[in-house]
């Protein structure tokens, strides 16, 4: 369904690769639909499978939401797995957090010195990170345990890509909590201004946060203690991971749901196995079928339990509309 850009695998790659887990994410798609169709006759309520491309891009939500998906079909909850670096067999649910959204800037300079002027600007917006990309497994190892940590390392963060392009510098960042991104930007701005001629410009709106709704988590949690067992669940207590978009944000932004990590690392396998955009990734294919029973008894209970999760499309969208 996706593939990673070469320039987007760590440390770069050869060519196009499936390391972010979409292939495990469709193989479970497929298999809750099979499980359910099945079960079709007990079902009280119908059950819609999305299997939208463009995840990477930002942009495959967004085309089915003005397709008018959610209206056509009449949705009313929406939930989804991603693979995480935790255990097979382990589910990782963010109550209250999800993952960061994403802002972008650019600044032109001008002058005899702008291309060594970019150069220092990119060390100065660098700087502004509170966060460093991970350098090796155990990094990556403490950012799994800071996600678990409540008022942790992630409880407020700031990641940063800045990168200079002969006089202009082009920044990407996440950060949380998600309205963090007005400080930021004038973080921006602040550390431009020293610098002649610059002109700061941000060329959109920021992509927006995934925020899990907590009492949908919860629920979910509750479901999967009791179905599949009270060692199978964690809580993230932050926003993860600080490196990635997701645009099922768009989605959660709409109408209620869940978002849930599916563990894909095999018993002593190296954390980078299971962590999307790694070279080596390679999830445990175990994984597929504990994603399939969890996700299509959870579905299956959703057809019969309605009442739980507030309003449906209808009162969804009028609330997201009021905001916007």
């Amino acid at each position: 369904m996706d593939a990673v850009p070469p320039t987007d695998i760590v440390g770069t790659g050869p060519a196009p690769a499936h390391v972010c887990g979409h292939d495990v994410h469709t193989a479970v798609g497929i298999g809750v639909a099979q499980v359910l169709a099945r079960l079709r006759q007990q079902l009280s309520r119908t059950a819609v499978f999305l299997f939208q491309p463009a995840e990477e891009t930002l942009s495959g939500a967004r085309a089915l939401i003005d397709a008018g998906v959610l209206e056509r079909m009449g949705i009313e909850e929406i939930h989804a797995l991603h693979c995480g670096p935790f255990p097979v067999g382990q589910f990782a649910l963010t109550p209250g957090y999800g993952m960061p959204g994403q802002d972008k800037a650019e600044v032109s300079l001008s002058g005899p010195d702008a291309l060594d002027a970019a150069r220092r600007l990119t060390v100065d917006i660098g700087a502004l990170a509170t966060v460093a990309l991970p350098q090796s497994p155990a990094d990556l190892e403490r950012i799994v345990a800071d996600a678990k940590t409540p008022n942790g390392p992630l409880a407020r963060f700031v990641a940063v890509r800045a990168t200079a392009q002969e006089a202009t510098v082009n920044v990407s960042y996440r950060c949380w909590p998600p309205e963090r991104y007005v400080e930021v930007r004038e973080d921006i701005r602040r550390a431009s201004m020293p610098y002649a001629g610059a002109a700061t410009r941000f060329p959109a709106e920021p992509f927006p946060a995934m925020v899990c709704p907590e009492r949908d988590a919860n629920l979910l949690a509750h479901h999967l203690r009791r179905t599949v067992g009270r060692d199978t669940v964690t809580e993230l207590r932050a926003a993860f991971p600080p490196f990635s978009g997701e645009d099922f944000a768009l989605y959660l932004d709409r109408i209620p749901g869940t978002y849930t990590f599916l563990g894909v690392r095999a018993p002593g396998a190296a954390i980078t196995t299971s962590y999307p955009h790694y070279p080596d990734f390679a999830p445990d294919e175990r994984a597929i079928g504990v994603g399939v029973r969890a996700m299509a008894g959870w579905i299956a209970e959703r057809t019969h339990g309605a009442q739980d999760l507030p309003g449906g499309f209808r009162e969804a969208e009028a609330r997201h509309r009021a905001r916007s």
